[in-house]
């Protein structure tokens, strides 16, 4: 089993290109926005950051569900993944190896996409806290944002199916 965990701050697209990416690959997608407690999300709704142990049950969930309904198959993760102690987690819960492949832009691209969503529980207003929260990983594939989103499925694919 491989979790490929498609991670970077909000905005980065990590939905988007992971949904593309899951169909091309056949591969199940699931993206951990829909695994954070209604008081994480009520946070992010207010204004305030996360903090890590406010992530703490957001991960133990997002493990939890792949362990018990993916066990032995690949999946493909949209997570923001930005700490280390985060990623650790990640790693610690899952009994496969996790590969991350870290979208990564510049702060007006992520700016413009964020002012751009409506209805998204996470508003540019935190767009700073996320940049100072990121731990950029040491191990993990970096693909540049600022391109088409068909250009970065093909290049995750590649990855995943060389």
């Amino acid at each position: 089993m491989t979790i490929y965990i498609i991670m970077g701050v909000a905005g980065t697209g990590k939905t988007t290109v992971g949904q593309a990416s899951a169909k091309k690959l056949n591969l199940p997608f699931l993206d951990a926005d829909d695994f954070h407690p209604e008081e994480n999300i009520a946070k992010m709704r207010g204004g305030d950051p996360l903090n890590e142990t406010d992530r703490v049950p957001w991960t133990q969930a997002i493990t939890t569900h792949i362990s018990q309904k993916y066990n032995r198959a690949n999946v493909l993760l949209a997570c923001s993944a930005l700490s280390k102690a985060t990623r650790s987690r990640l790693r610690a819960g899952l009994s496969g190896n996790c590969v991350f492949i870290h979208l990564h832009g510049d702060c007006h691209i992520l700016k413009e996409r964020l002012s751009a969503r409506k209805g998204h529980m996470f508003s540019v207003d935190l767009l700073a806290s996320q940049f100072t929260a990121l731990q950029m990983p040491k191990r993990a594939h970096i693909l540049d944002i600022d391109q088409p989103v068909e250009s970065l499925v093909t290049q995750i694919c590649d990855l995943i199916n060389p």
